[in-house]
């Protein structure tokens, strides 16, 4: 029966030792990594025609930027 137990926490210690490490170089998204679009004096406001994508583009007003906390009720209905 002992030997089971031995064998059991030398397999787990193995696994343990074998499983893939972290990388710790990935870092969050910052706000520089999204093209949305912004309102900011001083850039053009381009002029299109003809049906084209813009990657962020300078807009004179887009509506209010607001953000809401989500808040939920834990596991009970």
């Amino acid at each position: 029966m002992w030997w089971m137990v031995i064998v059991w926490v030398a397999a787990m210690a193995i696994s343990y030792a074998m499983m893939p490490k972290q990388q710790s170089t990935i870092k969050p998204a910052g706000l520089g990594d999204f093209n949305v679009p912004t309102a900011e004096e001083g850039r053009e406001v381009p002029v299109l025609f003809g049906t084209r994508d813009l990657k962020g583009p300078n807009v004179v007003w887009y509506g209010d930027l607001k953000t809401k906390a989500v808040k939920k009720k834990g596991g009970k209905k």
